[in-house]
């Protein structure tokens, strides 16, 4: 058989999965004013197919990838005009075709060429093609190329499939979807064949992730059958791409942090402790290693916050954080190859159930555009899994894994001293609800979460 590259697989597979860059992709285009575009993300994500499935609008396309080719690295060396580029790409092969107001030209890889960043500005007053510039987070220095093209280009982040794409895959219309929102705006109790049929498509999604080669796997064979194997291939990507693009830092270091962070989830307080992730280690040897992992789109951190109080971005800990992996299918398949049996059959997990809800919340909250936070105070009386806000409010996110007491969302509304707080929510596998302090959401319903606030602020509720 054929080494089957990334292009030949998705081919494969026969279906084309919608994601909401594609709807951006197609705006971008309307717009007459538009600039080149760097869309950026994780690795494994679809940021490629993507692009060449939007190509599909244009008469031509040049797909440049600075891995695959890295001959193209050489192309800016006479210049970063549009002429000078073009003519540099056409000595190497002269069957793209290069036809004004009607050429798409992709930049793939450019973690691996940052120095394409600064042709954008010409691109750009030139005006006769269309520029996308793509790029894993890996490797890249984006505050470098951010500092060139200024004024000149558009950034985009991009995710893995949310939940909402998910159910897209699953073949839920829009208006099946909407439904979701309707509930959760006008706190309407789902049916009971509605709350067990979205229970179920998340728990799906929860066993699966995001990433679209194992979301395309399952959806294809309608069965879990293979997915473990793809999940562990994508970790041990991962976990090479540490130890190929960690420059100026500890490569191991890197990957031992990322390694634990199943372990530290396993606890009670979840808080990921440097100091116990091997002998001697001490937190000054392993400056930037978290940073590193965050900015690289692979992990999610969330930091303690020295208050519950807003302003958030003011008020936490930068060196009390949880880590959750971006992608929680990736976490469950970091546990045993028995993880994803005993979640689809509920059993077997006991505290590492909530750290798997914890890290599937903390995911949806950050594809919103949430930062992540959370707190606990010094005599552990009162803690919080997350924090987001109103338009005046602070508002506690619990997770809870069984349907048990609710005491630090009730202390954190009830008491004076938070005057930040008025109210709260609680997501776990209960249907719809209000008591007056705070609402009840299932688990499904996290990633309407901003919506939601933005309509309570729209309507100044």
């Amino acid at each position: 058989m054929e080494k089957c590259d990334k292009k030949c697989y998705y081919k494969s597979m026969g279906y084309k999965l919608r994601r909401k860059i594609d709807d951006y992709l197609i705006n971008w285009k309307k717009n007459p004013d538009r600039m080149p575009l760097i869309i950026k993300g994780a690795r494994q994500i679809g940021k490629t197919s993507s692009i060449e499935h939007f190509a599909e609008n244009y008469k031509n396309f040049v797909e440049i990838n600075f891995i695959d080719e890295p001959q193209y690295t050489k192309i800016f060396a006479s210049g970063y005009s549009p002429e000078n580029v073009i003519k540099e790409i056409s000595f190497i092969n002269p069957a793209f075709k290069f036809v004004p107001y009607e050429t798409l030209i992709l930049f793939d890889e450019l973690q691996a060429c940052p120095d394409c960043a600064t042709c954008l500005k010409f691109f750009k007053i030139d005006g006769r093609y269309d520029v996308i510039c793509s790029g894993s987070l890996l490797g890249i220095n984006y505050e470098e190329v951010t500092s060139v093209s200024v004024g000149y280009k558009e950034d985009y982040e991009m995710h893995s499939l949310d939940f909402e794409e998910f159910l897209w895959a699953k073949g839920y219309s829009q208006n099946q979807i909407e439904s979701i929102f309707s509930h959760i705006k006008n706190t309407e109790l789902f049916s009971e064949n509605e709350f067990d049929v979205w229970m179920n498509c998340f728990k799906e999604y929860m066993i699966t992730g995001g990433m679209p080669r194992v979301v395309n796997k399952f959806i294809e064979q309608n069965n879990f059958f293979g997915i473990l194997q793809e999940q562990v291939q994508i970790q041990k990507a991962y976990e090479e791409d540490i130890l190929k693009y960690a420059k100026g830092l500890d490569k191991a270091k890197i990957k031992n942090v990322y390694t634990h962070i199943p372990v530290f989830l396993a606890k009670e307080n979840k808080r990921y402790q440097i100091t116990k992730i091997a002998t001697g280690a001490r937190n000054r040897e392993y400056i930037g290693t978290v940073d590193w992992l965050k900015d690289a789109g692979i992990v999610n951190v969330c930091y303690n916050l020295e208050l519950p109080e807003l302003p958030l971005k003011g008020n936490y800990n930068p060196t009390e954080y949880k880590i959750y992996y971006r992608d929680t299918g990736l976490l469950i398949a970091s546990l045993d190859e028995e993880a994803q049996i005993d979640l689809r059959q509920n059993k077997n997990f006991n505290t590492y159930k909530g750290a798997i809800y914890e890290n599937i919340v903390a995911d949806m909250l950050v594809k919103q555009g949430y930062e992540l936070f959370y707190y606990k105070n010094e005599k552990s009386t009162v803690e919080m899994d997350f924090f987001i806000r109103d338009a005046s409010s602070l508002v506690p996110v619990e997770v809870k894994a069984q349907n048990s007491a609710t005491a630090s969302l009730k202390n954190l509304i009830e008491k004076d001293k938070y005057s930040d707080i008025n109210y709260g929510i609680k997501l776990c596998a209960n249907n719809i609800g209000f008591n007056g302090k705070f609402y009840t959401f299932p688990y499904f319903c996290t990633f309407m979460l901003k919506r939601y606030m933005l309509d309570k602020i729209s309507s100044g509720k």
